[in-house]
């Protein structure tokens, strides 16, 4: 009778251990099911314009609209570089520019690699969900061309080139008033190219993402899409410049004096004489033509972006994807008398940031400055995901739930080295390398018109915004460089080999 007692025992506690496996298992298995997927889309050089932002000139832009009512729209978010490889690199490693020295454009490949004391062990956005086991793709302009080896478990690959190109320029020669060979030529130039929407590169990759949202995954998927417009040549179909007829169109605010208070180094940053003027386009009658034919491209890359929120609506994992769209930098449409990005003033470090996904909130607008810098950490957090301790940014998902979360928020843009903005609610303070510095009553001049540095009112302001300038300053990567723009070129040949500057 006690043995068999025993042995009833011994089978009961056999029984339930191997049911406490099973369960565990299960359990495991479910909470790694129910992790959510991770739609991450980067538009190339967008600005503000967009419907549930600006709204500039009536801007037709109905899936941006509808991606705003899927989730939060962050309305005063900033890039860290106003330049796409730099921005680009301090997203994916999720660290500033200043702390890097990747102030410049960097092979993808060169990011990472033992020379560089910071980079040279760090894990990049899409590899930490890869490491948290997560099935991970990515197709067109991710990082700066698209993505460093192996980094995703199926890549799309690059798109090569900005095209497809006419056999010839449409208005803008590229090179400007620059001489041949000394400041670079840019793509810049615009036109309604080419017949049809299927010629254009993110058509394919919109068509390849789509394809990938269609299929079955044994576990939860990364899938990264980079749109090319409305990156120049400002080139799209004819049917998108027909939305926006030429009489109806806007140009941006415009102070014909505007630079006349900025800093020698402010100048010499703006100094592109490879892209057209705003006093040129004025005068030639052109400047309508560059605003309609980027708005133009807006509505295109907008309809791809419909595409796929379709494919993704249609799909298995409509209720279990977490979204986030992002630009790598705003642009400037005649501001500070150019067309172009490169700048520390609000129209080139302003950028779309949107999120949307699983138990968070519909159709809500922040206004409060974050940074783009803050992806990584919030990505990780609305999947569940460890938090990564070399993050430099803050995650955003409490400010998504709590809106005084935000009161003292703002946002680091770094262009060279020591040169640096800071964006408040109402301020933006710069400061160039050698001191000089603009700063901006955003509560009286939205448009960043008034530099009121030198006003006494203000000395106290400065101080507070200064304090919140980066620390560290290295020197300029080896493997970074801007040969666009001589300023850069001179900067990182003069700084070559100085100490860490704190």
């Amino acid at each position: 009778m006690k043995s068999f007692s025993s042995l009833f025992l011994l089978t009961s506690v056999v029984f339930l251990a191997s049911c406490n496996l099973q369960t565990g298992a299960k359990n495991a298995a479910s909470e790694a099911a129910i992790k959510p997927n991770v739609l991450f889309i980067a538009v190339d050089d967008l600005n503000n314009m967009i419907g549930p932002i600006d709204n500039f000139s009536n801007v037709k832009t109905p899936n941006f609209d509808r991606l705003a009512q899927m989730g939060v729209t962050f309305t005063n978010a900033h890039v860290q570089a106003p330049l796409c490889g730099p921005s680009r690199a301090s997203v994916m490693t999720g660290l500033r520019p200043s702390n890097t020295g990747i102030y410049g454009m960097v092979p993808d490949n060169k990011i990472r690699r033992p020379e560089n004391p910071t980079t040279k062990d760090i894990v990049f956005l899409p590899e930490q969900f890869k490491h948290n086991g997560y099935h991970t793709m990515g197709i067109g302009k991710l990082f700066h061309v698209h993505a460093p080896d192996s980094v995703f478990d199926e890549s799309g690959g690059r798109v090569k080139g900005f095209g497809p190109y006419p056999k010839e320029r449409f208005v803008w020669d590229g090179f400007g008033k620059g001489i041949k060979g000394v400041h670079g030529r840019t793509s810049t130039d615009w036109g309604a190219f080419p017949e049809n929407d299927s010629l254009m590169p993110d058509y394919k990759s919109a068509n390849w993402a789509i394809e990938r949202l269609q299929r079955d995954y044994d576990a939860p998927f990364f899938l990264g899409l980079g749109f090319l417009r409305v990156h120049v040549p400002l080139y799209v179909p004819q049917k998108w410049f027909d939305l926006y007829p030429f009489d109806k169109v806007d140009t941006p605010p415009y102070k014909a004096d505007d630079l006349n208070d900025i800093p020698s180094v402010g100048l010499q940053i703006n100094d592109l004489p490879m892209m057209p003027t705003t006093t040129w386009a004025k005068e030639t009658g052109h400047w309508k033509e560059i605003v309609q034919a980027y708005l133009a491209c807006i509505s295109y890359v907008d309809h791809e972006l419909g595409r796929v929120l379709d494919a993704l609506e249609e799909s298995k994992y409509a209720n279990n994807t977490v979204i986030v769209l992002w630009s790598d930098h705003g642009y400037r449409l005649g501001e500070k008398e150019t067309f172009a990005k490169h700048g520390l003033w609000e129209t080139a470090t302003k950028a779309p940031l949107m999120f949307a996904g699983p138990n968070l909130p519909k159709g809500k607008k922040i206004d409060a400055p974050v940074e783009m810098l803050s992806i990584y950490p919030t990505l990780l957090e609305l999947s569940g995901l460890p938090a990564y301790d070399r993050n430099e940014g803050k995650s955003l998902v409490g400010m998504m739930h709590d809106d005084s979360e935000g009161t003292d928020s703002y946002a680091i843009t770094t262009y060279g080295m020591h040169n640096h903005s800071v964006r408040t609610t109402n301020f933006r303070y710069i400061q160039y390398e050698d001191g000089t510095a603009e700063l901006y009553d955003h509560s009286k001049d939205p448009n960043e018109w008034y530099n009121v540095a030198n006003k006494l009112e203000y000395k106290e302001k400065i101080e507070d915004l200064k304090a919140l300038l980066p620390k560290t300053n290295v020197t300029w990567d080896a493997e970074s460089m801007y040969k666009f723009q001589p300023y850069f070129v001179e900067q990182k040949k003069r700084t070559s080999g100085m100490p860490l500057q704190l």
